[in-house]
């Protein structure tokens, strides 16, 4: 959804710094998150002695369903590529570290190279987009709805599809960052994680002032990739909480609404979707506020967390996705 107003000079920048150091290293956070999420996972089902492959697949179904309906309704499509691609992790997650860190490695630049290989058909992509565009800023619900399935379909059954992206890379190294004690063993880490950092800066500054220069294969190398900029802020903010333990209850607010990430997603996916399409509110807002409108979206969400914590133990949609996962879920009020 385009809710932003072409801009220039000075304005103009306020984009830049959003697309440049925001946009696409939250979804490389996200993904890195669920990696992450799910090396937790597998220790508590093991350490259960439940069956890890029947649930986590129940839980890959539930987060697919969830997704194509998220997609149709709203425009918003990363849950079902993250259920897509949670299955694979599931089976390579026993291989070594040094197996896996090849695998992140090849999907990495198996991208790039199949572009390289077999570039894709632009006019046909072109022509999904522009139909897919339409349908949301001018067509009813109905018919969004509808290009939107259409989209969908031709998107999820291209060949391309099926090559690793990013999405995996990121998987693994989160599951990779909970086995090799990042976030328990922070002070023993320092060195890898500091390592971490200035890769994602390098590979950023890269990506943006260099590779552009040196032609197109260069740019789109895949091993160096802007979106590895999010592993400087995640290690910035697992030092930071390490050495200045005061920012825990400082930074207590993402804890909440992250206790409730997908319900929070969901949420704004929706409240965005009547914002920016033809049948909401068609709403266009200049780059200078689009920082400001994130922080106040984002803030709702605190809240509406944060009172939905004071008497459940889980979301409304984490609860259905752990039902789904387990088969139960306890009924227990928080204590928060």
């Amino acid at each position: 959804q385009k809710m932003e107003i072409p801009s220039s000079g000075l304005e103009d920048s306020v984009g830049w710094f959003i697309w440049m150091g925001v946009e696409t290293k939250s979804w490389a956070t996200f993904a890195f998150l669920f990696g992450a999420g799910f090396a937790i996972l597998m220790r508590r089902i093991e350490a259960r002695g439940l069956k890890v492959i029947p649930i986590f697949l129940r839980r890959m179904l539930a987060l697919a369903i969830i997704g194509v309906m998220v997609q149709l309704l709203t425009g918003f499509r990363i849950l079902f590529e993250y259920a897509m691609w949670g299955v694979p992790l599931l089976f390579i997650r026993n291989l070594s570290t040094r197996t896996l860190l090849v695998i992140a490695v090849l999907a990495s630049v198996a991208m790039p190279i199949a572009a390289h290989v077999s570039p894709p058909d632009r006019q046909t992509s072109q022509a999904h987009w522009r139909a897919l565009n339409q349908a949301e800023e001018n067509a009813t619900f109905a018919e969004a709805v509808r290009a939107r399935a259409s989209f969908g379909w031709w998107w999820y059954t291209r060949p391309r599809t099926l090559i690793p992206d990013s999405n995996i890379v990121l998987f693994i190294l989160g599951l990779l960052a909970v086995r090799l004690g990042i976030f328990e063993r922070v002070r023993e880490r320092r060195r890898m994680i500091s390592g971490m950092m200035m890769f994602g800066l390098v590979s950023w500054t890269l990506s943006w002032f260099v590779f552009p220069k040196l032609g197109e294969l260069f740019e789109w190398t895949g091993i160096i990739s802007d979106q590895w900029l999010a592993f400087t802020y995640i290690g910035a903010v697992v030092l930071l909480l390490e050495y200045w333990p005061v920012w825990k209850s400082r930074l207590e607010f993402f804890g909440i609404a992250g206790r409730m990430a997908l319900t929070n997603y969901i949420i704004q996916s929706t409240v965005l979707s009547i914002l920016a399409c033809g049948y909401g509110l068609v709403l266009k807002i200049r780059p200078y506020y689009v920082i400001p409108a994130s922080i106040a979206l984002f803030g709702a969400c605190v809240i509406v967390s944060k009172l939905w914590l004071s008497r459940f133990r889980y979301g409304p949609m984490e609860r259905m996705w752990r039902r789904a996962t387990y088969g139960a879920v306890p009924l227990t009020y928080s204590r928060m």
